[in-house]
């Protein structure tokens, strides 16, 4: 029997059931959530047995996952996203792409520099490309939000996170907001983070596998009332679940190395949003002033 009486009726619905019942599932069908929502394209568009390959389960499963939510099978499901993709003119094909791309660097010797710079050219190419598929207008616009209303943003992010989180916390600063980098140099990343209080941000950053100082920090600030905005590879990661809203970034790799040019690009969209609304604010409060 279906655990859901009613199923969802678009697939934001979906998601949104995902998110709020995910700790709840079973490992399996866990693993069937973060497929759903991080491959929502494929989910649309591939077989059932496609899927249940990729994703790394029996399609009995993913019959078993779609039923746990109301619908009547998995094609019930699928044709969620399938009428969002047609509905939102949604860029199609990013993870057969990058399937396509593997291969080829895969079957490359790359014998020279020039050759290996135009595969990460390739590479990082495809991750800025679909950016706009994972973050949208209304996450960027409530991220902004979240930064211009703290009293004081505190970021964190440590090991290949490290780049972006002192990107932001630098650029932040410059842009004119009271902004707290949680280094943790001489191991006082807990005290540093207990200084967050309410009415305070956390800007978290942390991709898979999420580095412990980060999920420490964000519980802590969310135990202390403070926000939490993550930027992360999964709506499903850990700190992902506390967070206020999270802004869902996926990189390339390219031979074993994952890149960071996508959250680079985050990165500066948000501080450069945030910088113009702060101006405006400044022109307001400037022209109330002379009136």
């Amino acid at each position: 029997m279906s655990d859901a009486q009613t199923p969802p009726a678009t697939a934001d619905e979906l998601r949104a059931a995902i998110l709020e019942r995910y700790d709840g599932l079973s490992k399996r069908l866990q693993q069937i959530a973060r497929y759903v929502l991080d491959e929502p394209n494929e989910l649309a568009l591939e077989t059932l047995a496609v899927i249940a390959e990729r994703s790394g389960v029996q399609p009995s499963a993913i019959v078993r996952f779609a039923k746990s939510f109301g619908f009547d099978g998995a094609s019930q499901m699928q044709r969620l996203f399938r009428d969002g993709l047609l509905s939102g003119h949604a860029a199609l094909g990013y993870s057969e792409r990058v399937r396509n791309f593997s291969r080829a660097v895969d079957n490359s010797a790359a014998s020279g520099g020039a050759e290996l710079l135009s595969e990460f050219v390739e590479g990082n190419t495809i991750a800025l490309q679909n950016l706009p598929q994972t973050v949208s207008d209304s996450d960027l616009t409530t991220a902004v939000k979240l930064v211009e209303a703290a009293e004081a943003v505190f970021v964190v992010g440590v090991r290949r996170a490290f780049p972006i989180a002192a990107y932001l916390a630098y650029s932040l600063q410059q842009a004119g907001k009271r902004t707290i980098f949680v280094d943790g140099v001489a191991g006082l990343a807990r005290q540093q983070v207990g200084m967050v209080r309410p009415g305070d941000l956390l800007l978290a950053v942390s991709y898979q596998p999420y580095a412990e100082e980060t999920v420490h920090a964000v519980e802590a600030a969310a135990a202390r009332g403070a926000k939490v905005l993550s930027i992360s590879d999964s709506l499903v990661s850990p700190i992902a679940k506390p967070a206020t809203v999270t802004l869902q970034v996926r990189e390339s790799e390219i031979r074993a190395f994952r890149s960071l040019s996508a959250s680079m690009c985050l990165a500066q969209a948000l501080v450069i949003g945030f910088a113009f609304e702060n101006s405006r604010r400044e022109d307001a409060k400037g022209r109330r002033r002379k009136a």
